[in-house]
């Protein structure tokens, strides 16, 4: 076992292994179950097409449980068809125009670009003992692989700064 995966290991996480999986990124958070506001959301944002294909890409995927820490009233109003690129905006700055597994990972922090919504932003990734954080939020689950990327699952829902 390499030392990363020891310490994603101590840190609780758990890693998907590389497969042959033919399951793009959206079919592989839709076979997972916890990732249904997520979805709704790439939907109603009109970023599934761009998760489905295409790639490579990283999406740091946060979960059914992330969306509902937000305050009350705050997922339904960013699905409103007015909305639409305030949610597109939030959604992209979850995704790199890349693969970034975490063996890529030095021992500090780094930033990564994000695809491109409403301007030229960056994520914080950082990386110690305790685990790996991205802009605040915790990587619970590292490297599952899909057909055109990887999903890195997270512990809340990254709001891009003004």
């Amino acid at each position: 076992m390499t030392r990363i995966a020891a310490a994603f290991l101590a840190a609780g996480m758990t890693f998907a292994a590389p497969s042959a999986n033919s399951a793009n990124i959206v079919e592989t958070a839709q076979q997972a179950g916890s990732f249904k506001t997520l979805l709704a959301a790439a939907e109603a944002a009109g970023l599934v097409d761009a998760l489905s294909g295409g790639g490579p890409l990283t999406v740091f995927a946060p979960t059914d449980e992330a969306f509902a820490a937000l305050p009350a009233g705050t997922v339904e109003n960013l699905l409103k068809p007015e909305n639409k690129d305030q949610l597109a905006a939030i959604l992209s700055y979850h995704v790199v125009g890349r693969e970034l597994t975490s063996t890529m990972l030095p021992g500090r922090t780094i930033h990564v670009r994000t695809i491109k919504s409403g301007g030229d932003r960056t994520l914080a990734v950082s990386k110690s003992g305790s685990g790996v954080t991205v802009d605040g939020a915790n990587v619970v689950s590292a490297d599952i692989r899909t057909d055109n990327g990887v999903i890195h699952v997270i512990d809340k829902v990254m709001l891009p700064s003004s």
